[in-house]
């Protein structure tokens, strides 16, 4: 990166830094049930709800406690189960028409990041139905209040009810681009472990995976704040826990409610101290092939980590200790290593590659470009790099083995949200 685009960057993430304690973050309600919504609704004045999905959740009945729930308040509502994974601007049109037809007056987001993302755009939307999702793309360009939002994860790792992003992709153009702002910000999240029994292990693995990748990279990064590093640190020492246990014993109801507070908490901690360009990759292969969200930041993680060097090695070594694979004697660089070692075991054990098998050599620029708009200059990386820069991490991704991303085990679908992102929100 030329210098002066690095010091126009590095302006603009202290600015950010210097005014987080200004700006009105919060952090969602916690709700333990979706039985407990319906009180919630009633309280809020709110008179009918629409439910936003998608068909695989639909299909495995994974929304009918709350229906049933709301039809014992007597409280109506309408569902769009149509969300796609890396949710589209024809979906938010399709749910918002409902929303209006129905005479809803506020929305339940519930599946993986993708679904919530579609939520909050739809929010969005209702808030400001004169200006398109477009200009609504960047920081602070909402303003308004959105209806009564609230979130149901079904998945443990996008932390998408806990952050101030939406990631919507242009149903023309494949772009795909972040809302970010606080009015985004769920009102509650419901953080309930029967609604991820039915989750994969393949998705459980990526999807957690991706919150592990939400946490290192808001703790790696320059604009931490005591709490978002606590946050961080408590989200990883719950994903190393509970992640294995979850993903050999799908019925562990406690290792499902551990990773749903991982997810929370990485959530937390990155809506305010950001992602990185893991987060940058991973969006344009979503865009670009409907990569999985969670997938791709498991497959570029600990290829980024090992980029950025000793430069990071200290923080990684706090984490290493969080994860249990370090004590506070282990030399900074060991115990970064370890940490790193882990996340390539913990890939192999699950059973995901280090290859995105769908990258195409002549859409690399344009990939790189993607990358490089969406993270620079918000994102407060370790290390600062271009989309040339970027370019050499798609080509180490390439493979020419032949792989059929659609013989992945259990490939990963829109249940997994943005695939989960999710947004990531930044997202993430």
């Amino acid at each position: 990166m030329n210098p002066l685009k690095k010091i126009y960057c590095r302006t603009f993430q202290t600015g950010l830094k210097i005014a987080l304690p200004f700006l009105p973050y919060r952090k969602p309600k916690i709700v333990g049930s979706v039985k407990a919504l319906p009180e919630v609704i009633q309280k809020k004045k709110c008179s009918k709800v629409l439910i936003i999905t998608d068909a695989g959740i639909r299909k495995l009945g994974l929304t009918r406690r709350l229906e049933k729930a709301l039809v014992n308040a007597d409280i109506p509502c309408c569902i769009y189960d149509k969300t796609v994974a890396n949710p589209t601007t024809d979906n938010v049109a399709e749910a918002m028409e409902i929303y209006q037809n129905e005479g809803c007056d506020c929305i339940i987001g519930f599946g993986g990041g993708s679904s919530m993302d579609c939520a909050k755009a739809v929010g969005a939307r209702i808030a400001k139905p004169k200006q398109s999702l477009a200009k609504m793309k960047g920081i602070l360009k909402v303003h308004k209040r959105l209806p009564l939002l609230m979130a149901v994860p079904t998945t443990a790792g996008t932390g998408s009810e806990t952050t101030l992003a939406a990631v919507i992709t242009d149903a023309q153009t494949r772009y795909k681009y972040a809302i970010n702002d606080f009015p985004l910000i769920p009102r509650y999240a419901v953080l309930d472990p029967k609604v991820t029994l039915s989750l994969p292990p393949f998705i459980t693995a990526t999807t957690g995976m991706d919150a592990l990748t939400h946490a290192v990279e808001a703790y790696i990064g320059n604009s931490t704040t005591y709490g978002t590093r606590k946050d961080a640190l408590l989200a990883v020492q719950l994903i190393f826990e509970n992640i294995d246990t979850a993903y050999n014993d799908g019925s562990n109801v406690e290792a499902r409610r551990n990773m749903l507070h991982a997810s929370f908490y990485a959530g937390c901690a990155f809506t305010k101290s950001y992602v990185g360009y893991a987060h940058a990759i991973a969006h344009s292969l979503g865009g670009e092939y409907n990569v999985p969200h969670g997938l791709a930041n498991a497959v570029i993680l600990p290829m980024l980590l090992e980029a950025y060097g000793e430069k990071i090695h200290r923080k990684l070594s706090r984490l290493a200790i969080a994860a249990g694979l370090a004590d506070e004697d282990t030399p900074c660089d060991e115990a970064a290593g370890r940490f790193i070692q882990a996340i390539k075991d913990m890939k192999k054990r699950f059973g995901i590659g280090d290859k995105i098998p769908e990258i195409q050599e002549t859409d690399i620029p344009k990939l790189a470009h993607y990358a490089d708009k969406e993270a620079n200059p918000l994102y407060p990386v370790p290390v600062l790099m271009d989309a040339s820069e970027l370019e050499p991490f798609y080509r180490m991704l390439m493979t020419d083995t032949g792989e059929d991303p659609d013989k992945r085990p259990d490939a990963e679908n829109n249940i997994s949200g943005k695939g989960a992102v999710e947004h990531d929100g930044t997202g993430n």
